[in-house]
């Protein structure tokens, strides 16, 4: 068992080691700057397989699934009221997180942040996607497998690294496929991530405005929280 004084060691450690890696002069977030193959997909054509209106607690919404997303996975997109030509729609791009979205872990925000997102869209209108990409990209025996690192004082990215995984495996191409498909080519992005905003940018979206997410402190993610608006530029009021 590491002492608390070794634990915060390890964390400072952890976070020299990851902002000497981290190139500078690009501007770009860490995540895009070590992964390029998901920043050209233009061109993938995306069609709507199935829309089906669904009731939810609070009130109702369409459920949309595609065929021909590149990346394979089965992402969906949730739409909350008409979408107007003549306005542009809010629009979350949320990866899944069983942990929080199902169970309601208080070690992330996920949960929160997916609640809340779906009562500012059940309010005004908007588009959910949802993208089949547990753990940042990297599944959930291993995002479980890096908690194990974590609790012993390894922070988020540097649990991932240690398990020869990479920080941020996400890749929102595909959310823009999707938004392509369902005709949406401009957006109020509902984000802390700037990632988002970038990748979007690169496929094709016209980001109007990005617009913040609330902050969802716990006793329990505080560390995580930290470490994501320290070493990835999150926007959040810790």
């Amino acid at each position: 068992m590491l002492s608390i004084d070794s634990t915060k060691e390890l964390k400072k450690l952890s976070i020299a080691q990851h902002m000497a890696g981290r190139p500078e002069s690009t501007g770009l977030p860490l995540s895009l700057m070590k992964r390029d193959n998901n920043v050209t997909s233009n061109n993938i054509a995306a069609s709507i397989r199935t829309n089906v209106v669904i009731p939810l607690r609070g009130g109702v919404a369409s459920f949309i699934t595609f065929n021909g997303l590149a990346c394979g996975a089965e992402h969906f997109a949730v739409q909350f009221g008409a979408i107007e030509a003549k306005n542009t729609p809010i629009v979350r791009m949320h990866s899944e997180c069983v942990t929080g979205d199902v169970f309601g872990s208080l070690r992330c925000d996920c949960g929160s942040q997916l609640n809340d997102a779906i009562d500012k869209l059940q309010n005004v209108g908007g588009i959910l996607l949802y993208l089949r990409q547990e753990g940042r990209g990297i599944g959930l025996l291993a995002k479980l497998d890096a908690y194990k690192l974590q609790d012993s004082g390894l922070d988020t990215y540097a649990a991932n690294r240690a398990l020869s995984l990479p920080d941020d495996a996400r890749d929102y191409a595909c959310g823009a496929a999707m938004l392509h498909a369902l005709g949406v080519h401009r957006v109020r992005l509902l984000t802390n991530n700037p990632d988002k905003a970038v990748q979007l940018t690169l496929n094709g979206i016209e980001i109007e405005e990005s617009l913040p997410t609330e902050t969802f402190l716990t006793e329990f993610n505080r560390d995580y929280l930290t470490t994501k608006a320290l070493l990835t530029n999150h926007r959040l009021a810790i």
